[in-house]
């Protein structure tokens, strides 16, 4: 399937998985459902939908494997699920991701605290993931995404270098990623910042591996952040219906970027995103309701869209 025969660049949403791992209500499986197949309706083709974890930990995914083998079930949806370790993988696979993200942390105090691991065994880990795919007959493989977070800073260690981010993204490859993405998980980063940074990725990966970007806009800067990232090559953006989202595992990290706010900006400038923006606004206005004391951000879903303004997609 290819999803960007009318648009430059792919944004995927990550609402589901990212935007809702942290509110206190719970979203109905069926409301999932209807978000997710409403925002493919969108022209929204690729979605984060849900993370393979403990329940305990995070309640809000009990239902993941009926929220994947309800995603299976749009033809035209490219989902993705969100696993931390080879138990999860193996669940995630079992119920029928086709599309595994694993995040690594280039901050090694991140790693201690998300997942409980050195960066060193957290890559020992994601290869023992990409060994356990392989043995698997090929048609039951996922595509598995390496996700270097806490790329640009870190609410716990503070600094993270270059060299770090390097470390971690020649340690995803070596053990085998068919994708990468890089995230300012907290959003430290500055636009300058992302080109330096993601300048070294691309020359690291290489053209043949996709790459993808993850901004939030915790200090304003995330749709900023995703112009500089668009202008040293990057053509894949994660972003979140309403702004919704961030780690529960490193505090203050709240808000990725708005998916109508990146999609607008894109548009403005003529680089198509294949989104129905009227579409968009009228599903985020609409998709949370019921859930009690959700934040939500973002300009273009309160403004509308200029008097006048056509997308370059509907031109």
């Amino acid at each position: 399937m290819n999803t960007s025969l009318n648009r430059d660049v792919v944004l995927c949403e990550v609402g589901p998985r990212d935007g809702l791992q942290n509110t206190k209500t719970f979203m109905p499986t069926e409301q999932k459902k209807a978000w997710i197949a409403a925002e493919v309706a969108c022209g929204v083709h690729e979605i984060e939908i849900c993370s393979f974890v403990p329940a305990k930990l995070i309640p809000q995914f009990v239902d993941a494997a009926e929220i994947v083998a309800f995603a299976n079930s749009i033809p035209e949806l490219v989902s993705t699920v969100l696993v931390p370790n080879l138990r999860g993988f193996e669940n995630a696979v079992a119920a029928g991701a086709r599309r595994v993200a694993v995040p690594l942390s280039a901050s090694e105090a991140h790693s201690q605290s998300n997942v409980r691991k050195s960066r060193e065994a957290a890559l020992a880990d994601f290869a023992a993931m990409v060994d356990a795919n392989r043995a698997k007959p090929e048609h039951e493989r996922a595509t598995i995404v390496g996700a270097v977070a806490t790329a640009f800073g870190c609410t716990i260690q503070g600094l993270v270098t270059e060299a770090d981010v390097i470390f971690m993204t020649e340690g995803i490859l070596n053990a085998g990623a068919d994708e990468v993405i890089v995230a300012d998980t907290v959003g430290y980063a500055s636009p300058a910042q992302i080109k330096a940074i993601f300048t070294k990725v691309i020359r690291t990966i290489g053209p043949d591996v996709p790459l993808a970007a993850h901004f939030h806009d915790t200090r304003g800067l995330g749709i900023a952040n995703a112009l500089a990232a668009y202008d040293v090559g990057v053509r894949h953006f994660d972003a979140t219906l309403g702004g919704l989202g961030g780690c529960p595992y490193a505090p203050g990290a709240s808000g990725n970027v708005v998916m109508e706010d990146l999609a607008f900006a894109f548009e403005a400038m003529g680089v198509r995103t294949g989104i129905d923006l009227d579409a968009l606004i009228a599903l985020r206005r609409t998709v949370f309701n019921d859930m009690a004391g959700l934040e939500t951000y973002g300009h273009l879903g309160l403004a509308g869209l200029p008097k006048g303004f056509e997308a370059t997609t509907a031109a």
